[in-house]
């Protein structure tokens, strides 16, 4: 061949904030470092790696040498670095000012881990849209790869794509280079040989042309079944050992070298996308069935081949209309990064603390949290409290800046907080933060412990997902003996199919439900319990009280419950300098048949099955590890222990009332199977409140959070006491 291949394989090692450090571990023994050691002593072969910021921080960490390696081979001119936002951020839910940090960020950082400029980066998950030309340029990017299904989505057939493209922002441009998706099934699923002939078919029919494989390193080890594939049946050497062999016309290379010996192939401007599979993830379950079901349906058509590249899924912002929870950490992330915008204007001197909070804010905008796929993580609590974690320890660094360490405050704020187009409120004092949406229930939907940078409320309600008639497919198949069609389905636990439930109100806290005297803890559980009233979800006129020391706000509905007109008013209190909140209701015109009375809470972050978590009585009885169902007589509280995070959680009423209480588990899909997830723990104090009692009914609820050693530090100064008196 007259004219070489140019071929450019480009690996993308990630693990995402806060995933647990033997997942990270085990990746690099598995993946990795193995890669890393087939790869070195081929000296003719060059690649283009990416290593997402928090794996480069943990390697740094943990295994410096395997980086010093890699800094020997980009001096060398074997690898080739990439860059991109710090800590793996899906570019489009950042704000300009945060994409361009996060580029620059870590821009810098790898220049002085490596001693080297990067001028391309990986763009996280592929989600492009057109404005991101502008930000990476004025980040300093020249260019970056993608999927050719993007290029696809733009008009360009198959045969267009063996190069790259020029687009431009306002007038800034950027290279984009087409990552093949037949070779991200064939490497390193196919044979060698396969591939080999892929790319001499290429090289046959475009001389001079350039191929991209751009994928997860994490397939060379990590995935299941690929350890084996990869390293020890030789997949890799043998595959490396191809390419060595067939030099003469197939020369691997890096982007920067390609930018600098082959012209562009045009200009180009893609529309919003991202992966093929991740625009299927996207859409809602029945319309993510029904694409599944066309594919099936036309595969052996013909004509498909052409038909599917006009064929697209879903829009990735549309995760945070599928999931509010995902929407909740989004909205989150940009007041945070409004916040310290503010500050870095009015506190110019305070440039420290405030390029930490900086820090913690690219942390906690790691993209795996916020969505949910064969990949993503956002079912994953501690993915999930990671988030929190670290956007919570970005407010606690500004709370020093703004009300000086350790200095006592209270405050309330009214704005659009979730961008729903309705005002949520904002309580918050040194130790807590609360946010009350008015129109939807008046639910309390994100409750910080600041010290422990952990969010009480971020459960997970449980949905339908187009994944679960796998679930239940699978399950008939097996009772009625018979092989599972089209999928291969893996089971993590037996009988998952018996979880599938789908709630009708969200995993919140102040949820204010009205149910039959004659409710099961077992329907609750399997949210099949009617509702009676249209206060779970009304709307509530809201009013704010404030004074130096304390806040309230002042919820209000005229409702109904079963047809009789029922006021129901929600006052809620926070003190500067307590970890406690203070919650008095008020129900006016109690029905004839009298009510049963269940408003709702959540406990997440407190993990079930372990000794050192468990309930207890407000006297210190053990009643049960966490993820235990409890129905209990008339009692006045409850209490959740943590001592691994040396917390107490404490809920407590002025009237003897019952309590139920079960774990909330959802039964989610990734790569290596299905399984089923503990959430959160629901509690649901509840009453029976006759007509007897009068047409006024009130009651006192308080939540507290303390540290379990100050308790037991109290507990027993108490006993001591009372002993000695």
């Amino acid at each position: 061949m007259s004219e070489q291949l140019h071929l450019v394989l480009a690996f993308h090692n990630h693990q995402p904030v806060g995933n647990f450090d033997h997942v990270f571990q085990q990746a690099y023994q598995d993946a990795y470092r193995p890669f890393l050691e087939v790869f070195e002593p081929f000296q003719e072969l060059k690649i283009a790696l990416h290593l997402s910021g928090p794996l480069a921080h943990w390697l740094h960490e943990h295994h410096p040498e395997y980086l010093d390696r890699v800094a020997q081979l980009a001096q060398s001119g074997r690898v080739e670095l990439l860059g991109g936002p710090h800590y793996e951020a899906i570019l489009t839910m950042l704000s300009p000012r945060d994409r361009t940090g996060q580029i620059e960020h870590y821009s810098a950082w790898l220049a002085r881990r490596f001693g080297v400029q990067v001028r391309g980066m990986w763009t996280p998950e592929r989600v492009w849209e057109p404005a991101l030309a502008g930000s990476l340029a004025a980040a300093g990017m020249q260019y970056t790869v993608l999927d050719d299904f993007h290029f696809k989505a733009a008009g360009l057939q198959e045969e267009e794509l063996f190069g790259y493209f020029l687009t431009e922002e306002d007038g800034q441009l950027v290279f984009l280079f087409p990552g093949s998706e037949r070779l991200r099934y064939l490497i390193p699923f196919g044979t060698v040989e396969e591939t080999i002939d892929y790319l001499r078919q290429v090289a046959r029919q475009r001389p001079g042309a350039v191929v991209v494989f751009g994928d997860d390193g994490e397939k060379f080890g990590v995935w299941p079944e690929t350890k084996k594939h990869v390293y020890q049946d030789g997949w890799l050497r043998r595959f490396f050992d191809a390419l060595q062999e067939n030099r003469s016309w197939l020369r691997t290379c890096t982007f920067e070298e390609v930018l600098h010996s082959v012209p562009p192939a045009g200009k180009i401007y893609l529309p919003e996308c991202s992966y093929r599979e991740m625009t299927q993830w996207a859409l809602p379950p029945e319309r993510q069935r029904q694409l599944e079901q066309l594919h099936r349906a036309c595969q052996d058509d013909p004509r498909w081949q052409t038909a599917r590249s006009f064929i697209r899924g879903g829009f990735w912002r549309n995760f945070l209309v599928k999931y509010p929870e995902a929407n909740e950490m989004y909205c989150r992330q940009l007041a945070v990064s409004q916040r310290l915008a503010e500050l870095r204007r009015q506190f110019p001197e305070a440039d420290t603390t405030l390029e930490q909070a900086r820090e913690e804010l690219y942390r906690g905008q790691c993209n795996c949290a916020y969505w949910h796929g064969a990949f993503g993580g956002l079912y994953l609590p501690h993915l999930r409290h990671a988030v929190f974690r670290h956007l919570i320890a970005a407010d606690r660094l500004m709370d020093q800046v703004e009300h000086g360490p350790q200095a006592p405050f209270v405050k309330a704020q009214v704005a659009d907080w979730n961008l729903d187009a309705r005002q949520e409120v904002r309580l918050e004092n040194e130790q807590m933060a609360l946010w009350l949406a008015p129109s939807r229930g008046g639910h309390l939907y994100e409750l910080d412990l600041k010290a422990l940078g952990l969010n009480l409320l971020a459960s997970m309600t449980r949905r339908e997902e187009a994944y679960h008639e796998k679930v239940r497919t699978h399950a008939q198949a097996h009772q009625d003996g018979v092989a599972s069609i089209h999928d291969r389905v893996v089971l993590k636990q037996p009988d998952l199919d018996r979880h599938l439930f789908y709630d009708t109100l969200p995993q919140k806290a102040l949820v204010d439900r009205f149910l039959p005297p004659e409710v099961s803890l077992e329907q609750l559980a399997h949210a099949q319990a009617p509702e009676l009233g249209d206060f779970a979800l009304g709307v509530y006129q809201a009013r704010l009280r404030r004074s130096p020391q304390e806040v309230q706000l002042v919820l209000e509905r005229e409702g109904q419950v079963e047809g009789h007109p029922l006021r129901l008013t929600k006052t809620i209190a926070l003190r500067a300098g307590e970890s406690m909140l203070r919650v008095h209701y008020r129900l006016e015109g109690i029905p004839p048949q009298g009510l049963h009375f269940a408003p709702q809470w959540q406990a997440a972050g407190l993990p079930p099955g372990l000794e050192d978590r468990y309930f207890q009585t407000l006297e210190g009885e053990h009643r049960g590890h966490l993820g235990c169902w409890l129905d209990w007589a008339p009692g006045r509280g409850i209490q959740l222990v943590d001592r691994y995070q040396d917390l107490v959680v404490t809920l407590r009423w002025d009237k003897p009332g019952g309590l139920w209480a079960y774990p909330v588990e959802t039964v989610n899909g990734s790569e290596a199977g299905f399984e089923l997830v503990h959430q959160s723990v629901a509690l649901i104090p509840h009453w029976f409140i006759p007509a007897e009692e009068g047409p006024v009914w009130e009651l006192e609820l308080e939540f507290s959070a303390v540290r379990y050693s100050q308790q037991e530090t109290s507990r027993a100064l108490t006993q001591a006491a009372q002993g000695e008196s």
